[in-house]
């Protein structure tokens, strides 16, 4: 890989895990679910008139959008509105990646390999972990939230998958188009919040921190992951995803002053080593058998 794409594949990484950062400042002032629905919103608009449909059934649009925006996105955002600390939610919410394994297994007969079934048990230890350390007195909730909001991701992996788009772009864009609403109404019910518009007008920096959910992190980092997915195989382009929580923890400490606990800390290495046992344990085994 040239030093051009790596470079682009640490900024990915890095947009994805100061991402956290701008959810926090967001949901610092205004209802998590109302923010969600304007990330999409603008993420959508206007973005749909320049990016055309896929050609494929519309009802994939809707089902991948509801999943993507409203279950997952909406969970974490309401995990870290509720107190989950964001560097920690950027590492913990990876378990996609062992979901979208369990998933595909089940509806695709796709079978796991070793690696990926180490890397998981690993990673779920790490959760036990955390999750029991929670329950010590920490709140539990929004830990909870962000493993569902994990599931949640890994369940539109999946919705992805069977609706084989062919232009990535242009399905993130117009499948963004079926989340605001049903978010403005979720926020209207819960979070008794006017439709779509605040209460008080929001400070710069929470304008701010949306426009970049909206812009930098929606539109710009998926479009450039999904060009460098295209351009290399996925396991040179895949590790660069264990930057992100890198970034998340180190950017939310430096912004927000978060602290991990030691077993949190414990928890949250079991988690991250799991991964590297997922991305990495089939070339380590090819190596051994060499």
């Amino acid at each position: 890989m040239p030093l051009k794409d790596i470079v682009l594949a640490v900024v990915v990484a890095a947009v994805y895990g100061v991402a956290f950062v701008a959810i926090k400042f967001s949901v610092l002032e205004l209802p998590p679910l109302m923010v969600t629905g304007w990330r999409f919103l603008l993420a959508a608009i206007p973005m749909v008139l320049f990016v055309p449909r896929p050609r494929m059934n519309p009802w994939w649009l809707v089902l991948y959008g509801v999943m993507q925006g409203v279950v997952m996105f909406g969970l974490i955002f309401v995990a870290i509105g509720q107190g989950m600390p964001g560097g920690l939610a950027s590492l913990v919410v990876q378990m996609q990646v062992f979901f979208t394994v369990l998933f595909s297994a089940v509806l695709f007969k796709e079978r796991p390999r070793a690696h990926q079934i180490a890397g998981g048990l690993v990673a779920i230890a790490g959760v036990v972990v955390i999750g029991w350390s929670k329950s010590q007195g920490a709140p539990l909730l929004p830990f909870m939230l962000v493993i569902a909001s994990a599931c949640a991701w890994g369940m539109a992996n999946v919705i992805a998958k069977a609706a084989k788009p062919t232009d990535m772009l242009g399905f993130i864009v117009w499948s963004s188009l079926a989340a605001p609403l049903p978010l403005f109404l979720l926020s209207m019910w819960l979070e008794a919040a006017p439709f779509a518009v605040p209460a008080a007008m929001p400070s710069w920096t929470a304008i701010g921190s949306i426009l970049f959910l909206a812009y930098p992190t929606t539109v710009f980092a998926f479009a450039a992951w999904v060009t460098l997915l295209r351009r290399y195989p996925a396991a040179v382009v895949t590790p660069f995803a264990l930057l992100i929580p890198v970034f998340g923890i180190s950017s939310t400490a430096l912004v927000f002053g978060e602290t991990v606990p030691m077993l949190v800390g414990v928890g949250a290495a079991l988690v991250f080593v799991g991964l590297a046992v997922n991305v990495f344990g089939g070339r380590l085994g090819w190596l051994s058998r060499g």
